[in-house]
């Protein structure tokens, strides 16, 4: 089993591992977007915990939080390096663009849907084991955000032709302007952090593709819609660096695997939880929130299939859109 407290870590992250007296295991677990306190912080100690717990102290934990270890692409090569052995880490496709097949719209809209790709031995789970593989990773398990809208001022679209009316900010990751953009909207990359002068200055009318916790945390008082078109489900993911992984016995593998999907399995309770309670608020601030109807989800969820999903064979590699296609709804 490879030494956790190795002193290329103490190096690289400035700080020296002891090992216990029983000569304890330390894994290392890290997330990219949440400070302490926050729910991706609270994810990570849960984990922690539980791993701690089934192993009866043959495994330790430290964690680092949201910025401790740098930035989210720095913290990821980390992982990539050895040099963290678990995360909880918001999608990277600069090692992998295979990665993206999570977010192929329209693969579903309803939360059990969701639940039943990404549970340990379905459909969604089985290809992201062998992707993450071929990087070095063992993929263990979803956190997800939730499904998410379209967020604009003065107005929203409930149609493709009704969208053409709005510029909207995409984030720079295919597929999220590819999708979009068949759903009618005008597109236009901005950078996170410039997102709320250009909506106050109007240089674009809305932000898409983010669930509507960052509308209502970030952009409450610019934007007056949220229309939950459901294109895409976002999720972080629950990671372990391979060599890591392998260094363990089959009983701690057990326990790190088991405290991942017990951690995936509150966390999809939790963010619907949570996703309702935002609705509210949404509506509290004077705000229109609009659940598309049957008739228009269908609509639309054709349109952008037809237009993206071919797209998607190129972006991911057509063996893994035949999947998409043989394990979604046709409807």
């Amino acid at each position: 089993m490879k030494t956790i407290g190795a002193t290329v870590l103490g190096a690289l992250l400035g700080c020296t591992l002891l090992a216990a007296p029983a000569m304890a295991e330390t894994l290392r677990i890290a997330t990219d977007s949440g400070a302490k306190g926050s729910a991706a912080g609270n994810a990570i100690e849960a984990w922690a915990a539980e791993i701690e717990a089934a192993t009866n102290g043959e495994i330790e934990t430290e964690i680092f939080y949201q910025n401790e270890l740098g930035g989210q692409q720095e913290v990821f090569d980390l992982l990539m390096a050895g040099d963290l052995d678990l995360m909880l880490n918001w999608p990277m496709t600069s090692y992998d663009q295979r990665i993206s097949i999570i977010y192929t719209p329209y693969m579903f809209t309803e939360w059990d849907e969701a639940l039943a790709a990404y549970s340990p031995d379905s459909w969604m789970s089985q290809a992201l084991n062998g992707i993450y593989a071929d990087s070095g990773l063992k993929f263990l398990g979803a956190w997800p955000e939730g499904f998410n809208g379209v967020g604009t001022k003065d107005g929203h679209a409930t149609s493709v032709e009704d969208a053409s009316a709005f510029k909207v900010r995409v984030p720079p990751v295919a597929p999220f302007t590819e999708t979009i953009s068949a759903m009618g909207y005008q597109t236009a990359t901005v950078d996170w952090g410039e997102l709320y002068s250009a909506l106050q200055t109007g240089v674009v009318d809305g932000d898409a593709a983010n669930v509507i916790f960052y509308e209502v945390e970030y952009f409450g008082d610019v934007l007056t819609d949220y229309t939950h078109s459901r294109q895409q489900f976002l999720t972080g993911i629950l990671t372990a660096n391979m060599e890591s992984w392998d260094g363990l016995t089959a009983d701690q593998q057990e326990a790190v695997a088991a405290g991942a999907e017990k951690v995936m399995l509150a966390q999809f309770d939790a963010a619907k939880a949570a996703d309702d309670g935002y609705v509210q608020t949404w509506k509290e601030l004077g705000h229109s929130y609009v659940e598309l109807s049957d008739d228009q989800m269908a609509a639309l969820r054709s349109t952008v299939r037809e237009k993206v999903w071919p797209q998607m064979d190129n972006l991911i590699g057509a063996e893994l859109m035949e999947l998409v296609r043989n394990n979604t709804s046709a409807q």
